[in-house]
């Protein structure tokens, strides 16, 4: 790796942010801005290309950009080290003017020369489809700006935003909890009513604000265990679905025994109005919290890194296939943020030495078995997006940076 590529190794992959928000604002992610950092590792490569070096083996002279491309999936056919598309922006900077807007249609064109590669589109400069479809008869406009490439397949991780969430023990005791249901229910779904308290001394549910109130629904806090030190690092909340408050908790004088006055507990009506599962009395709430614009932009971190993966969202198994979450053991304290990429390492196995007549133990060298890309950060805790492998991840494996 080059003294000029390794300088760049901690700038953000341009193109890489086209992926603003799962949520569904595909106008606001294709128009996500450059920065500075982005614009001069750019200009400066694009001085004189990428040394063949760098260029993935079998990188293709000519490749036509097709629909359900991603950004990422492009980087790799181009570069060894696909979170590093600034090196591949700089290669076409003259024809591609924003790296955001790459569509079906285009041709990239690699020329290599002088033990360096350049990559230009061929033809049409570079320039995006015209914004508007003229149709016949009548005439029509159809915007094309989310037709643009996608960091990352959004179908992948969009469900996994909402779903997991790490708490600690304390914060989910003191969760408003489900204590009741319409005529002696036990199980709960979308369209039910059901009833809910402010639990242990926690916060009483209060329908004071104008807003609606949303709720994610938990159960079952799993702790989640350092593979190393058996540590508890927080608690995984297994969600379940999510319930609306209709009515808040307050309390009411009732006839009690001996005909005496006594005051009593009139739990908070909330609905339910989603379910992934069925909803149970004892089940946790936790407010829904607001919605996040964030972008994606997978790099390397800019210090060295270790960790290892804790365990595999939503599986009772210890293996993790591709395109699966796994949660790890480094989180904001150690400097995680979203879009950092590690690299999976396969512990090498322990085998005896049947060559020697001592047979001796061996332990054979960790090999890379993959990509990951850490999509949510909690205080000493993230949730990342397995990118790529060779073979199957496995709960303990260790964490590196890429090379």
């Amino acid at each position: 790796m080059t003294t000029h590529l390794k300088a760049k190794s901690s700038v953000a992959i341009a193109a890489l942010a086209a992926l603003a928000t799962l949520a569904g604002n595909a106008t606001w992610a294709q128009n996500f801005p450059i920065s500075a950092a982005q614009k001069q590792t750019a200009n400066e490569v694009a001085q004189k290309g990428v040394p063949l070096s760098e260029l993935a083996a079998n990188a293709p002279d000519r490749y036509t950009v097709k629909s359900g491309d991603t950004l990422w999936a492009i980087s790799t056919l181009y570069l060894k080290s696909p979170w590093r598309w600034p090196e591949l922006w700089g290669m076409n900077l003259n024809d591609i003017k924003n790296p955001h807007r790459i569509y079906p249609g285009q041709v990239l064109v690699l020329e290599r020369k002088d033990g360096m590669a350049t990559l230009r589109v061929a033809g049409s400069g570079g320039d995006a489809p015209t914004d508007t479809v003229r149709v016949s008869p009548r005439t029509r406009f159809e915007s094309l700006a989310d037709q643009a490439l996608p960091t990352l397949k959004s179908r992948i991780i969009e469900a996994f935003l909402a779903e997991p969430i790490v708490v600690d023990e304390a914060g989910l005791k003191a969760a408003p909890r489900i204590v009741s249901a319409q005529e002696g229910r036990v199980l709960l779904t979308r369209g039910d009513r059901a009833y809910a308290r402010g639990s242990n001394g926690g916060p009483l549910l209060d329908d004071q604000s104008k807003e609606q109130q949303l709720f994610r629904v938990f159960r079952n806090a799993t702790p989640l265990k350092d593979p190393t030190t058996a540590e508890i690092l927080g608690y995984e909340a297994q969600y379940v679905g999510k319930a609306t408050l209709v009515r808040g908790e307050t309390t009411a004088e009732v006839e009690g025994e001996e005909g005496k006055t006594v005051s009593a507990i009139v739990p908070a009506t909330i609905d339910i109005v989603a379910a992934k599962e069925e909803i149970r009395v004892g089940d946790r709430m936790l407010p829904e919290p607001p919605r996040e614009l964030t972008t994606y932009v997978p790099h390397a971190p800019g210090t060295q890194t270790t960790g290892r993966i804790v365990s595999v969202y939503g599986n009772a198994v210890a293996n993790a296939g591709q395109s699966q979450v796994v949660a790890i053991n480094r989180g904001k304290r150690d400097g995680m943020e979203p879009g950092h990429v590690l690299a999976i390492l396969k512990d090498g196995a322990r085998v005896v030495d049947k060559s020697d007549p001592a047979h001796p133990l061996m332990k054979l060298p960790d090999e890379r078995n993959g990509l990951l890309m850490v999509f949510r950060t909690y205080d000493r805790l993230s949730y990342a997006l397995i990118l790529e492998i060779t073979d199957s991840v496995r709960v303990g494996d260790r964490l590196v940076n890429p090379k």
